[in-house]
């Protein structure tokens, strides 16, 4: 089994030396999207609906270098600076995921990388297949 680098064209994350996502057989482990740009500029500061959505958009640029999407993330991690933006970054995300939706862990951490960074999220993926509704 090999793993494969997946990368946009232009990379933000190529100046960090962090590899935006590897693709294992079907499956696809990326790293921690943040509300930056492709010219690694940060997104919507003090706006945590806005970060979450420059954060999915990241998330939704990867995939399709790979021809995925986001029906067919099976898991995310996202990283909160402050819980109290739960319910705003939740709203940001519905937009992005149909039913069934990904499972999802949810944490407060005490900093991002950079200052102004609210939200940070992973995804694991597939290539191939969506997902389903629960089996009977």
């Amino acid at each position: 089994m090999d793993a494969h680098q997946i990368s946009t064209k232009p990379d933000p994350y190529a100046a960090f030396n962090i590899a935006q996502a590897y693709q294992v057989d079907n499956t696809i482990y990326m790293s921690g999207q943040v509300a930056l740009n492709f010219e690694g500029e940060i997104v919507g500061v003090g706006d945590i609906a806005a970060q979450t959505k420059q954060a999915l958009e990241n998330i939704k640029a990867v995939l399709e270098t790979v021809g995925s999407g986001m029906n067919k993330v099976v898991k995310m991690t996202t990283y909160l600076t402050d819980m109290a933006n739960a319910q705003q970054c939740s709203e940001a995300k519905s937009s992005f995921f149909g039913a069934p939706p990904p499972a999802e862990t949810l944490v407060q951490i005490s900093a991002l990388a950079l200052p102004d960074l609210l939200v940070e999220i992973d995804v694991i993926a597939m290539i191939d297949g969506v997902r389903r509704p629960s089996l009977p």
